[in-house]
């Protein structure tokens, strides 16, 4: 199916070349899941691009019409992934911003296709060469610029890899290249700083809303030592950790939990692509 796309609310799929999004990925963006006509997490969403708006000094959005722009796209589709795009809009060549900011919003919308036994069984993981910088002025956003990640993610083809497990320039753990990580010692969770680096994602705020949970600078001793890993993300939900290196985990009594508690709130595994068409 080709996406739905809409560009500040009009149905289209082109933005200026002179976007400040396009020369200097000056802006943001949140990556919504969509099941039967409902974004559970939309709350969250809005609250993380609000937050980003402000800090990058972005006029932001009136959230409930985005809302709606994404329901509207999504419309028809049991189960469907909606990427938001804001950027400060187009500019003159130069860094300098302009002093009033026209932004501009895109919305892409496409049917969810991911394979649902991951959810249950885990995932293999490795480790990245590619290091995050720290640059605490822009931690915890999800601004455009994803370079870090995007060589992360090319550093491997195996299929059966699902992810890399990304560090910081001390050698601290992250998070993976599209998810956060989590750790369970003795049934206490803990999960990275992202004070310095990183994304201060959705699905981790969810977790950390319904758990107590220890944020730590987690080294891969600790990880190895860790009783349960799991990955979380907005579109994935709760991702056990199966193999990582020369260690191995089950899905233990704190990632069911969550997975139930994703499910409560109206996220379940998603469908598989065998599945979707149905």
């Amino acid at each position: 199916m080709t996406p739905r796309t809409s560009v500040d609310f009009l149905d289209a799929d082109r933005v200026s070349v002179s976007d400040r999004g396009f020369t200097y990925g000056d802006g943001l963006f949140e990556t919504v899941r969509v099941v039967h006509g409902r974004a559970p997490l939309w709350p969250r969403h809005a609250a993380r691009l609000a937050s980003g708006c402000g800090r990058l000094r972005i006029p932001p959005p009136d959230m409930a019409a985005v809302l709606g722009e994404v329901l509207r796209l999504s419309a028809g589709l049991d189960d469907a992934v909606a990427r938001i795009t804001l950027t400060r809009g187009a500019g003159a060549r130069g860094y300098a911003p302009p002093p009033a900011p026209r932004p501009t919003l895109v919305v892409t919308v496409s049917p969810l296709t991911l394979d649902p036994s991951a959810g249950r069984e885990g995932v293999a993981v490795r480790l990245c060469a590619t290091r995050l910088a720290v640059q605490p002025l822009l931690a915890g956003m999800k601004h455009l610029n994803r370079l870090e990640q995007v060589m992360a993610r090319g550093e491997w083809d195996d299929p059966a890899i699902a992810e890399g497990l990304m560090l910081d320039a001390d050698g601290h753990l992250v998070s993976a290249t599209a998810a956060n990580l989590f750790v369970v010692f003795d049934g206490r969770l803990a999960t990275p700083h992202v004070d310095r680096c990183g994304v201060a994602g959705v699905a981790r705020a969810e977790v950390m809303a319904v758990r107590d949970v220890e944020q730590v600078r987690l080294n891969l001793g600790r990880l190895m030592a860790a009783d349960e890993v799991f990955l979380t993300s907005a579109v994935r939900g709760i991702l056990p950790v199966r193999v990582f290196a020369t260690r191995s985990w089950q899905p233990g009594p704190v990632i069911r939990a969550l997975q139930a508690h994703w499910r409560d709130i109206g996220l379940p595994s998603p469908a598989s692509s065998k599945d979707s068409d149905r």
